[in-house]
């Protein structure tokens, strides 16, 4: 990946309209701190979804670097990507394709079976057929096909007697995933570039890595390294890398990863990782010696555009 070093003028989008505003906003200030830290001039852009404001916002700052610090729909999806690409402004993390595919986790899984990579089975169902009962044996997960964050996912498990689909404001005709659940170890890798940087396993009491656990003081712990034996600490990071190269990502992804002690499968790979102060990136960056105004640093110099 080609460094672009001639960089004075920064934009840090964030914020967004998604339902992981608020994360984008803790992400996107953090960002800011470091990129100034390092003498960049940088401008904060809350994005709406008035294309308008976004486009003269943009022109009025006039960066060298867009910092794209958006997390979940519209801002991790291709959506802005495809905006900033058509206006030629360098950004950071991945490309318009490798988003919307990574964000589609339907898509997203085809790519890593076709790569070799270990997946769960899922099926996908409408919302009105999950509502008439079970879409596979138990335990499962149901899936929005297109969220982050682990924003309304759900595990059905044996003697759960209510299927928990009410409160995620979706129609009947609107489709789902419904997908294997593997027991076993949580496990997530960061990688930056051509490299997995380490692997962390996480535990949490709320009985998987939902949103509050990814989100909340002490809502997770995190184990890092993972105690892993070698051959099965360099497995992760290579599945990892090869998810992340599957889909075409470019500079900084997360893949989620389960392990059934045999076998790891690949949950997803998160191309706008979280830069909270409970995130996992920035966690594994400093454990291999890189800082976060390094992190952010990097980033910068490797943003680039399809065009």
């Amino acid at each position: 990946m080609k460094r672009n070093l001639n960089i004075n003028r920064i934009s840090v989008l964030y914020g967004g309209f998604s339902k992981e505003r608020e994360i984008s906003l803790i992400s996107g200030q953090a960002a800011i701190r470091a990129l100034k830290a390092k003498g960049f001039k940088v401008t904060a852009i809350d994005i709406t979804r008035d294309v308008h404001e976004i486009v003269s916002a943009l022109n009025d700052t006039k960066p060298d670097v867009v910092f794209n610090a958006l997390h979940g729909r519209f801002g991790e999806d291709g959506c802005i990507q495809g905006l900033l690409d058509m206006m030629s402004i360098p950004y950071t993390s991945s490309g318009r394709l490798a988003s919307a595919t990574s964000m589609n986790k339907p898509a997203a899984k085809r790519l890593f079976s076709l790569a070799g990579i270990p997946v769960a089975q899922e099926r996908i169902v409408t919302v009105a057929e999950a509502k008439k009962g079970d879409v596979m044996a138990r335990p499962y997960v149901l899936k929005p096909i297109n969220e982050g964050s682990s924003v309304g996912v759900k595990i059905i498990r044996d003697g759960d007697n209510r299927m928990p689909l009410r409160d995620l404001g979706l129609a009947d005709s609107d489709f789902i995933m419904a997908e294997e659940f593997i027991p076993g170890r949580e496990l997530t890798v960061a990688v930056m570039g051509n490299k997995s940087l380490a692997v962390t396993e996480i535990t949490t009491d709320r009985g998987f890595y939902d949103y509050e656990a990814k989100y909340t003081d002490a809502g997770s712990v995190h184990v890092l390294p993972a105690p892993l034996d070698k051959t099965l600490y360099d497995r992760a990071m290579k599945l990892s890398l090869n998810a992340h190269n599957a889909l075409g990502c470019r500079g900084i992804s997360r893949t989620d990863l389960r392990f059934d002690g045999n076998e790891f499968y690949i949950l997803e790979v998160n191309t706008q990782p979280g830069l909270t102060p409970t995130s996992l990136v920035p966690e594994q960056a400093l454990h291999v010696g890189i800082s976060f105004e390094d992190l952010a640093l990097w980033m910068v110099e490797h943003a680039q555009c399809d065009v």
